[in-house]
């Protein structure tokens, strides 16, 4: 067995597409994974299969959503080895002293045609941007709330994403490691 991270966007955000971590945690059981840990309510799993079986986890995993629930979120797996790699490439390790204002955009894909003069052009002058494979870092410590930046990364960098903060991936990580 292998451990994994499954990330899944939009769910449980403003009373749209809810989705209870019980919920979650029966359906991968369901499809075979085991050691299924759920980290805070915005769709962070920390599971276990089988390499042939994670090939395939995202789409079966929200196939099932969207038959008991009603939609299909966006899905990311990613390895723990995928994972300590993206922590490690940090280009913004001063950041992670406030670790709420660093960002990992995990993305489905690394761009092909990245927008990355245009994303800069969006930059606040406090802001920090870099593109590693398929993650993209982002140092915003006036929050990402109301950054350009933020708001435009995914459709100028051409490939679906899904963002977590610092906090987040190293508890994710810790979890992977127990």
């Amino acid at each position: 067995m292998t451990t994994y991270i499954a990330l899944l966007r939009g769910i449980n955000v403003g009373g749209n597409n809810r989705l209870p971590m019980k919920a979650l945690v029966d359906i991968l059981n369901a499809l075979g994974a085991e050691k299924v840990k759920t980290y805070v309510q915005s769709g962070n799993v920390v599971l276990q299969c089988t390499p042939e079986t994670a090939a395939d986890l995202a789409q079966r995993l929200g196939d099932e959503i969207r038959a008991r629930h009603g939609f299909e979120p966006h899905i990311l797996t990613l390895s723990q080895a995928e994972l300590e790699k993206a922590m490690a490439n940090n280009p913004f390790p001063e950041a992670e002293a406030n670790p709420s204002s660093l960002h990992l955009g995990f993305l489905a894909d690394t761009p092909s045609d990245p927008k990355l003069d245009k994303l800069e052009s969006l930059r606040a002058e406090s802001e920090r941007f870099r593109l590693i494979d398929n993650v993209f870092y982002l140092h915003a410590p006036e929050g990402i709330g109301r950054s350009k930046l933020a708001a435009n990364s995914e459709r100028l960098l051409g490939a679906a994403m899904t963002d977590r903060n610092w906090n987040t991936v190293c508890k994710l990580k810790e979890m992977a490691s127990e």
